[in-house]
C-alpha cells in the first residue's frame, strides 16, 4: 500500500498545454481587423448542480480570464433532465457560440450529437473514447476534444483500500445506470473484485430523489460504501452520508469536494484544475486557432489521498500513521 498512500502532488497536465496560451508569433485570433479586443460568445451546459462540476466551471472561468480573453457566457443547467440536456443542446447550437463547453458526460454527448462544426470542450467526462466523443485520447478526431476526470489508479486504489485496510468484504455501491460514465467505472469496479476478493452488491437508481432509499437498502447487506463518480448519486450526496454516518459504514467517494461534503476518504484531484486545464484548451482553440482535433484529451497525471476528521470521527474510524493521509478542510 505505500506507493498507494504515499502523499503526492495534486495534478499536472501537459506543459505543453499549459505553455500553450503564451505562445509567440503568429496572427492573434483574439483581435478583429480594427484591433479591438473581441469578444467571445461561449455556451456552457452542464447536467447538474454539486460541488465538483461547479469547480470544474470556475477553473475554465479562470482560464479564459487570465489569458485575457473577454466572454460572454450562455450558461445551462440541465439539472439531471435528459429531455432537458437535449434541449439545451440543441439552443446553444442554434445560438451562434462560438465554443461550446460541456461539463460532463451526458453534456458533451448531448451537444456532440447536435454539432459536427462548433468547437467543444468538455470536462468531467470519465471515458472519452467508450462515450464515443472523440476516436482516441491522443487524436480526437473531430471538434471535440477537452480532460477527463478518471485517473487509471483511481478505482483499484479505492477499492483496495477498502479490503486491505479497512477490510471490507461487501462493498455497496449506489449508481444511476443510465449514465455512461458510471457503466464504465462500473464495468472497472467487476473487472477488479475477484482479483481483490470483494462481493459487490449494487443499488440502481435513477433520479437523485431515489438515493436516499437506496442507500437504505444496502443496510444489514454491506460493511462499507464506495461513491463513484456519478453525477445523479453525487448531487444528492449527503443523503447517503447521513446513512453511512447513522450506521457507521465507512463511505469512499470519488472526488475530493464530496469528502469535503461528508465522504470518508479519496484519491482524487481538484476539479477546478480539471476546468483550468480544459480552459486553456479552449483558449487555444479561440485565440491560436487550434481545431479541437489538434489537441490531445488530457488525464490527472497525480492524486492525493484525503480524509474527512469529521466523519472519522462519527463512525469511530482509527486512522493508521502508514496512511499518510491529508485531511479536508
Amino acid at each position: 500500500m505505500k506507493n498507494i498512500l504515499g502523499k503526492v502532488a495534486v495534478l499536472f497536465f501537459s506543459t505543453a498545454l499549459i505553455l500553450a496560451g503564451c505562445s509567440e508569433g503568429g496572427e492573434n485570433k483574439a483581435t478583429g481587423e480594427t484591433g479591438e479586443t473581441k469578444k467571445y460568445k461561449i455556451g456552457v451546459t452542464q447536467i447538474v448542480e454539486h460541488p465538483s462540476l461547479n469547480a470544474a466551471f470556475d477553473g475554465f472561468k479562470e482560464a479564459l480570464e487570465v489569458e485575457g480573453l473577454e466572454v460572454e457566457y450562455i450558461v445551462e443547467n440541465a439539472q439531471n433532465d435528459n429531455s432537458a440536456n437535449t434541449t439545451i443542446a440543441t439552443n446553444l447550437v442554434n445560438s451562434g457560440v462560438d465554443l461550446i463547453f460541456a461539463n460532463s458526460t451526458p453534456s458533451a454527448q448531448a451537444v456532440a450529437s447536435a454539432t459536427q462544426t462548433i468547437p467543444i470542450v468538455f470536462t468531467s467526462v470519465t471515458d472519452a473514447v467508450s462515450a464515443e466523443l472523440v476516436d482516441s485520447m491522443e487524436s480526437p478526431g473531430g471538434n471535440l476534444t477537452g480532460t477527463i476526470d478518471l485517473h487509471p489508479d483511481v478505482i483499484k486504489n479505492t477499492l483496495t483500500f477498502l479490503k486491505e485496510e479497512l477490510g471490507a468484504k461487501n462493498v455497496g455501491i449506489i449508481f444511476n445506470s443510465g449514465e455512461q460514465n458510471s457503466r464504465v467505472q462500473m464495468d472497472k469496479v467487476n473487472e477488479l473484485k475477484d482479483e481483490l476478493g470483494l462481493n459487490i452488491v449494487e443499488a440502481s437508481v435513477a433520479t437523485s430523489a431515489e438515493v436516499k432509499q437506496a442507500a437504505e437498502s444496502l443496510i444489514g447487506k454491506v460493511d462499507s460504501l464506495y461513491i463513484i463518480k456519478d453525477n445523479t448519486v453525487v448531487s444528492a450526496l449527503e443523503s447517503v452520508v447521513l446513512v453511512a454516518r447513522n450506521n457507521k459504514l465507512p463511505m469512499m467517494v470519488g472526488e475530493l469536494d464530496s469528502v469535503k461534503r461528508g465522504g470518508l476518504a479519496a484519491f482524487g484531484f481538484e476539479y477546478f484544475d480539471l476546468g483550468y486545464e480544459a480552459g486553456l484548451m479552449a483558449v487555444k482553440i479561440l485565440k491560436e486557432g487550434n481545431k479541437p482535433s489538434d489537441l490531445p484529451v488530457q488525464v490527472p497525471k497525480e492524486l492525493r489521498f484525503v480524509m474527512n476528521k469529521e466523519t472519522i470521527e462519527a463512525i469511530e474510524l482509527k486512522v493508521k500513521d502508514e496512511w499518510k493521509a491529508e485531511f479536508s478542510e
